[in-house]
């Protein structure tokens, strides 16, 4: 019982810092985001008067009055009621209606593809560690080029190739433009079609690491005891390398695919922008661009939670799968 305080004691820690981080950092950027709203009232025709900025400023919180401690107050209620402002940049919507339209999206494009790329990647790493020294082993140099490879980069090779140059899918967005977003059939598979770039962008990246690393760990597993009892009893090679072998290697990469899933969020933010994807990636580049305070701290906010989450969720499962875990606390 101690080890799960001690862990839940250190992630409320890292979440209070983080969310200070949080309110400290934007505050210290450039801009304001009072001269972003007036300067698109002003486009628009509108007068550049005095009581609409002091309006603005009370509104956004950007220049209350009050002292930064009291601010940094109001701002924890805030984050503790669900209260998380108004969006500069889709003003005047509020940032939790903003980040609920866009994590959707992300969740689903990264969320699948992380996925596809872990079972991709373990399933290789397992048959090509079997069967090392084989040519199958030449699948390794090229899959770990290709993670090394920037995200933007693959993701403009993408739509140069599949895109532009051969028109099998869009160039940007998430869907059809002229169709109305709603859970019907026709709807969904434009939002397929339109995510299969960004998602083969996320596994083409992702899958090396999860190859090399399962690979590693059945050669390591290969020379156990209990595998070389396995062969000797006399059992199929498919069974030794499934039941025996896999099952026991693939354990770390486990691991590291539950605290993947933690930045599934924030994980999309590049591939997003190149593909005009309507994520969350996109939404934290609207905000900063228009130094929209409040979104940006919504989506770190997001971003912090899913990543502590995660790794909460790991430790918590190794203290019970691994009682060694546990001890000294």
């Amino acid at each position: 019982m101690r080890y799960y305080t001690r862990k839940l004691g250190f992630y409320l820690v890292a979440l209070w810092a983080a969310l200070t981080l949080n309110f400290f950092i934007p505050r210290m950027m450039p801009g304001n985001p009072v001269d972003t709203l007036m300067a698109k009232l002003q486009q628009r025709g509108g007068a550049a008067d005095p009581s609409i900025r002091r309006s603005y400023e009370l509104l956004l919180g950007t220049d209350t009055g009050d002292p930064l401690i009291s601010q940094y107050l109001s701002y924890l209620a805030g984050m503790l009621r669900g209260d998380l402002g108004v969006s500069v940049s889709v003003f005047p919507a509020a940032v939790s209606d903003v980040i609920l339209e866009a994590l959707p999206w992300t969740i689903v494009l990264v969320g699948v593809a992380t996925l596809l790329s872990f079972l991709l990647g373990i399933g290789l790493g397992a048959v090509v560690g079997w069967k090392r020294g084989s040519w199958l082993d030449s699948l390794i140099p090229a899959t770990t080029v290709l993670a090394a490879v920037p995200y933007f980069w693959l993701a403009l090779i993408l739509v140069a190739v599949f895109a532009s140059a051969l028109r099998w899918f869009p160039v940007n967005g998430g869907y059809d433009v002229i169709l109305d977003p709603g859970w019907n059939g026709e709807f969904l598979a434009s939002a397929v079609y339109h995510g299969i770039l960004p998602a083969l962008t996320i596994v083409i990246s992702s899958v090396g690491g999860w190859l090399l690393g399962m690979r590693n760990m059945m050669v390591s597993t290969m020379s156990e005891d209990y595998v070389l009892t396995a062969r000797a009893k006399g059992l199929r090679d498919t069974r030794v390398m499934t039941r025996y072998a896999a099952r026991n290697a693939v354990l770390p990469s486990v691991a590291g695919f539950a605290i993947s899933l933690g930045f599934v969020v924030s994980g999309s933010v590049i591939t997003e922008q190149v593909f005009s994807y309507p994520g969350i990636g996109m939404k934290l580049l609207q905000a900063v661009e228009n130094n929209d305070y409040a979104l940006m701290q919504g989506i770190f906010l997001v971003i912090t939670v899913a990543v502590l989450g995660a790794n909460l969720v790991v430790d918590l499962l190794y203290g019970l799968i691994d009682p060694r875990t546990r001890a000294g606390h």
